[in-house]
This record gives structure tokens, sequence and C-alpha cells, in this order.
């Protein structure tokens, strides 16, 4: 899923990959005045992804062949990231967008906002806008609090939001990822008076499998029963899975390809999943200057 070409000479018509993330762990550390809560989570990219394919367009006009299902168009997150870089940059510039999806939605693993970070960094090359990558960043966190991580390019631990964020080295794996049929509404976990709020943070690095846990997990599995349905199907063969942000995916980690393949070959036909391999980085890493 590398991108190997010189970006600078990437045809406008090109299909750009948006990789999915999984939470490996996910600490609720508090509320905050705002209404939003701080965290202390890792962020692994893998090499599962949907595609976006983005073209300049000279006349200004913005415009997504796929938005977003049940979202007003002007509401799309890659409709929206277009028109943020737009107006920051005030080029004159527009763009045709078009996202090929794989990910599912609600599903925790970070589809739509890595789509807009796609969108962000593949139109600051096209529009030869020139942003560094702190200032994408910037635009990115007024996206959604995953966005800014899928912009920073490497896996990390987030902080506060999850915007705050540290590289972090993990080592060569691969994962087996279960999708449950639900969408989770990430409100709806967060605003829930059940969940805990009040983990302490620990240290990281060292990080290690098996770290933490996900603190929204157990309020997702409550409110979704197929969640914890998955999740105990998971962890019968692999005692550490869990579920990555808010839900609905619950994955495992091994160590190689093979190990996760037989695992997923004991899939009952009535679950789905996907085996994927942890990414060093972001394909478009090297796409902010």
């Amino acid at each position: 899923m590398e991108v190997t070409r010189d970006a600078g000479a990437a045809s406008a018509a090109d299909w750009y990959p948006a990789p999915a993330k999984l939470n490996l762990l996910l600490h609720v550390l508090g509320r905050r005045t705002d209404g939003y809560h701080e965290l202390q989570t890792v962020f692994r990219l893998i090499d599962r992804a949907d595609r976006v394919r983005v073209r300049a367009r000279a006349d200004g006009v913005i415009h997504c062949a796929t938005p977003a299902p049940g979202v007003a168009a002007e509401q799309d997150l890659c409709t929206r990231a277009a028109r943020l870089l737009q107006a920051e940059t005030g080029t004159a510039l527009g763009a045709d967008l078009d996202v090929e999806k794989v990910l599912p939605v609600g599903g925790g693993l970070g589809g739509g906002s890595s789509d807009a970070a796609t969108v962000l960094l593949v139109l600051n090359r096209l529009w030869r806008t020139g942003l560094d990558r702190a200032t994408l960043m910037r635009l990115a966190a007024k996206l959604g609090a995953d966005v800014p991580a899928f912009v920073f390019g490497e896996n990390a631990v987030g902080e506060g939001i999850g915007e705050r964020l540290r590289a972090l080295q993990l080592p060569p794996c691969w994962y087996l990822v279960l999708v449950p049929p639900v969408a989770v509404p990430t409100a709806a976990i967060f605003a829930d008076n059940a969940l805990t709020r009040n983990t302490k943070p620990i240290t990281i690095p060292p990080f290690f499998r098996g770290l933490g846990r996900n603190d929204l997990e157990a309020v997702a599995v409550r409110r979704h029963p197929e969640i914890g349905m998955h999740l105990q199907w998971l962890r019968a063969r692999q005692a550490d899975a869990r579920m990555t942000g808010s839900g609905a995916c619950v994955f495992a980690e091994f160590d190689s390809r093979a190990a996760a393949d037989r695992v997923l070959a004991e899939l009952p036909a009535h679950l789905r999943g996907f085996v994927a391999r942890g990414l060093e980085h972001h394909p478009l890493r090297d796409w902010a200057n």
C-alpha cells in the first residue's frame, strides 16, 4: 500500500489510500469543561483502507460524488476537509472527490476521519498550497478528534481528545479484526452514565501487547450485544482481544500472517472479519511538507 512515486508528479485522477487505525488501548481519564473527554490512547495504523479519488478543478467548486450515507452533502467530512483547506489558503482551485468505502461506518476504525485526512494531504499537494504538517494537523482537529492522527502519519500515543500525538515505535505484527453488523454512534457511548471516566494515565513507552484496556468497551457491549458475541468468540482464541475506538470492531494481535489466518479460518459463517498488517507509518506520511 506504499505510495512510492513522486507526489508532485502524481496524476490528479489517482486514487489515494486512507488506512484504518486500531486503538490498542483507550483510557478515559476524565471529563473536560468543554464537554469532551480527556483520553489516553495508542493509535496503530493498519493496511486495510478506503480509497479516495481526488481531482483538482479550476473553478473553485468542491464536489463529492459519494457523500457519506445519511449525511447532507455539505456536512460530508471529505467535503468539509476540502472547503477548510480552501478557506485557510485562499486558493481559487476546487476539487472532485470520490470515496471507495472498504472500512465499516461506525466500526471504530477511523474510516471517515482517514478519508478526510487523505483529502487534506492530497489537496495540499495538488493545489500546491504548501502547508506544513503542523498546520494541516491544526486544520484536521477542526474536523474531528481522530483526523489529526492520520495527518500525523505515525503510530502514536494520543492524549487530550486524541490530538496531542507522540510517535511510537511498534513491532511488526498482524491483526484479525471482526466486524459486528452494527454502527456505533460515538457520542452515545461517551454520554452514557455508566462510562468509566477516572482511569489513571500510564507511562508510554514502554508499550507491550495487552497493555491497558478500552474503557468504552463495557458500555458498547451493553448497548450492542453483537459486539460482546464477537469479542467472546475472539477472546476464546486470543485472551487479550479487545474493541477498537467506540466500537463496533474488535481485534486480536498475532506475530504472523499465518497465525492470524488460522484463526480467521475458524470463523463461523455468521461472523465477518479480515486480517490486516500493522503499518510502520501512513502511506502518505511524506506528503506533508
